[in-house]
Formats: structure tokens, sequence, C-alpha cells
């Protein structure tokens, strides 16, 4: 039997077992050592990849710390402040709950970084308060859905993390760079959420009240605050993403500690249970009402986090020496002959645009950066494409793939929370896609979306 219909069989079971639901981690893993022993690579070198992204990857430790973050700012309440404060300032139009949802999304994006931990914390929050309101219960599942999308692109975003370490791309210019685009994706599934509640007269109305925006803005302060942390100090340069992944965890460890125990006692006057209430018949004391945390569910926090690392690291080191076994098969130069044998300019750009769309469909976007970036990245620089633009249209891109099926991990996240089946979100996704390539296809033919606010610019 010869190598090619060895390395053809390992590479077809491993796909059988990708499809019958193997981590991908496994899947890889399997294939990197198969692949090791046709090529008669040392296993040694596995080893050798798998410690150097752990004891030399510095920029990788802002991935843990950054999940941390979004678990802390979930228990300790600050995002339901957040959500409270978008609706107050939507819930006037209609299909304002719908388009409060996606804003709330983008604000935790800000301190979060994950598409996944952005699904699940708004979609259990805002999904039962859109239902309550009149909104079909599967719009309401693909609204959280898609709004977790923009998790990866608003910074902080532990995917630009990925791809900076891979590139050699400095992630402070990263995380600025995804502003701009991140805040158009919002805007634009806003508008699509505003054209569908509309057409089906979904949500019930509040009154324009500005009052009522000061004072949940002033209840969400926290919030912001934290957003400002980040934001401040990693443009300013006081401090690496990772030391502001650092400083934004000790910030949430002293909240949860400290300010919102103080907040509660402050509240004690409120009576009932909040979120049994329609949000929008709440006062402004009820949605002072926080959770909090003690020193004691601290570690069981921290648990949850250190388990979503510790699937997420593993894929990184092995994806590494998958990368090396693609390049001693030529398949990198083969991709890039292609990609670069479409033209110029625009049809390089397109082309790598239309492979990340496809490849986003199938799999998760961390093995599709680990994967094609690194091939793709160097051919669109070649064509006149700056690095960091090409960076941001390439996560926007595979931030896609958290909807489109048959992946979708956000749908999937969004069944899970809500309870909505996966296959009955689908056809309500569809307005949100549109949205979101309309914005990919912009950001794409607008440099200056992408680089306007660098520093050095």
């Amino acid at each position: 039997m010869t190598d090619g219909t060895i390395i053809t069989l390992i590479s077809v079971g491993v796909t059988i077992l990708f499809m019958l639901g193997v981590p991908v981690f496994l899947v890889i893993g399997w294939w990197v050592v198969g692949m090791s022993f046709v090529l008669e690579l040392p296993l040694l070198n596995v080893g050798a990849a798998l410690s150097d992204v752990f004891t030399d990857g510095f920029a990788l430790l802002a991935m843990p710390l950054f999940i941390l973050t979004g678990d802390l700012i979930n228990r300790s309440g600050i995002a339901r402040r957040l959500s409270d404060f978008a609706y107050a300032c939507l819930g006037w139009i209609r299909g304002g709950l719908s388009m409060a949802a996606l804003g709330a999304c983008g604000l935790f994006a800000a301190i979060s970084g994950s598409n996944s931990a952005t699904t699940a914390t708004i979609g259990s929050m805002l999904h039962p308060e859109m239902v309550k309101g009149g909104y079909d219960e599967r719009f309401s599942a693909a609204t959280a859905a898609a709004g977790g999308t923009v998790g990866i692109i608003i910074p902080p975003s532990i995917i630009f993390i990925v791809y900076g370490f891979l590139l050699n791309l400095p992630i402070s210019d990263l995380f600025v760079a995804g502003i701009i685009p991140g805040t158009l994706m919002v805007l634009a599934m806003m508008t699509a959420a505003f054209l569908l509640a509309w057409k089906n007269g979904w949500g019930v109305l509040i009154g324009l009240s500005f009052s009522r925006m000061l004072k949940t803005g002033i209840g969400a302060w926290l919030g912001f605050f934290a957003i400002g942390l980040v934001l401040w100090g990693i443009y300013t340069g006081k401090f690496s993403p990772t030391e502001a992944a650092g400083v934004t965890v000790g910030f949430c460890v002293i909240v949860g500690f400290i300010c919102l125990p103080i907040y509660r006692m402050m509240n004690r006057r409120v009576v009932g249970t909040p979120e049994d209430q329609p949000i929008e018949n709440r006062g402004y004391g009820e949605m002072l009402v926080v959770q909090g945390f003690g020193p004691t569910e601290l570690p069981s926090i921290t648990m949850r986090s250190a388990q979503i690392t510790g699937i997420l690291a593993p894929l990184i080191a092995v994806s590494v020496v998958m990368q090396q076994i693609l390049s001693v098969l030529g398949a990198q130069q083969v991709i890039g002959d292609f990609v670069t044998g479409m033209g110029g300019y625009y049809a390089v750009l397109f082309t790598a645009m239309a492979i990340v769309f496809v490849c986003g469909m199938v799999l998760e976007s961390l093995p599709v950066t680990i994967i094609l970036a690194p091939i793709l990245a160097p051919i669109a620089h070649e064509v006149g494409v700056e690095p960091v633009q090409f960076a941001v249209i390439f996560l926007v891109g595979a931030s896609i793939g958290f909807i489109t099926p048959p992946y979708g991990l956000n749908l999937y996240v969004a069944s899970g929370v809500t309870g909505v089946p996966y296959f009955r979100l689908l056809p309500y996704t569809v307005p949100y896609l549109v949205a979101l390539i309309a914005v990919w296809i912009i950001v794409a033919l607008v440099p200056d979306l992408s680089t306007a606010l660098l520093p050095n610019r």
C-alpha cells in the first residue's frame, strides 16, 4: 500500500470521526500522530510543539483570563445591568427588546471576548423576556445566536489573541482594529431585527424615558468601567492584552467581593423576584438587585473557566503540528497557488473570503484560523492587503460561521440555553446572515474601517 493511499485512508477516517461527533482535538491529534508515522516524523516533534506553545506563548495567557472575566461578569450580575441599560435606550422602538439583546451582546463582548459565552449569557437572560414580550421564541433564540458572533470581533477577543500569536502581529492593534467592524455588525443586526419585528408586530413598547436611561446607565457603571479600562489600557499602551486580562480579572473579583454586596445591602427594600417580571415593568431599584459571589464561589467559577481553557489550549498546540505536516505535504503550496492564480487584489481577497466562509460552515473558528490564516495571510499581503485589515476580514468571516449550518456553534449554544430545537432556529438566522455578510463585504472594500483607529496611523 502506497503512502498516498494510507494518507487518504487516515484523512477519511478522521473525517468520519469528526462527523460522528468526536472532539476536534482528538480528531486532529489522531491525524497528526498517524501522519507522523507515515511521513516518518519523530513523535518527539508533537511533544516539543505542545511544550513550546504552553511555555513560550505569553500572549496566550490572556485567553484563560478573559474566559474567567466573562464568567465573573455573568455571575456578578453586571451583564444584566448592561442588558437593562440597552433596553432602556431601545425599548421604545418596535423590536426594541431584540435590538437591546443585540446591543447587550456587543457590550458583553467588550468584556468577555467569547462568542459562546456571549450567546449563552444574553440568551439565558433575555430569551424569556422576549417571549413574554410577544416575540416568536425561534426568532428570540436566533437573535441570541446571531448576537454572539461579535464576541470574537469586539475587543477583547480570544480568537484575535490566537491569530496574533500565529501570525506574529501586535494583539493590541488587532483589538483596536475590531472596534469599528464589530460595531457595524451590531448595527446591521439591529436593523434586521427591527425590520422583522416591524413586519410581524413583535414586542411590547415602553415610553421613551431619559431618566430611565440615566438611572440604568448609572446602575451599569461597573460594566462600562470594565470596558473602558480594557480599551484605554490597550489603546494607550499602558499594558499589554495579557496584562489587561489580568487587570480585568482583578477588577471583577473586587467588584464581586466588595461592591456588589454593598449594592445588595442598599437595595434590601426591594421585594419579590425581578427576573419573574417582564423587563418593561421593572423599577430602577429592581434593576439594581444583583447576584454577586463570595470567596467560596470563586474556586467553582475558576474551575469552569479552566475547563474551557483546557479544551482550547491543547487544540491550539496540536494544530501547530498539523500546520507543519501540511507544509511537508505541500498542501499550503497547493492552496496558495490556487488563491494566487485567481488574479489581482480583489480576486485573491474574495477567493480567500469564500474559502473562510465555506470552512466556517463545517469547522469552529479556532481550527479555521489555525489552519488557514498562516496560508492565506501571506498571499493577501503579497497582493497589497494590509495584515491587520486582513486579520479583521478573516475573523469576521470566521465569526459568521457561528450561525451557518451544519456546524453553527452559536446555534447549538442558543438551542441549549433556550430549549428551542436547532433546526427550528435556522429560518430566522437568514436575515442576520444577510446583514453580517453585507458588513463583511464593506469591511473588505473599505480598509479604513479596520485601520483608522490604530494608534500608529
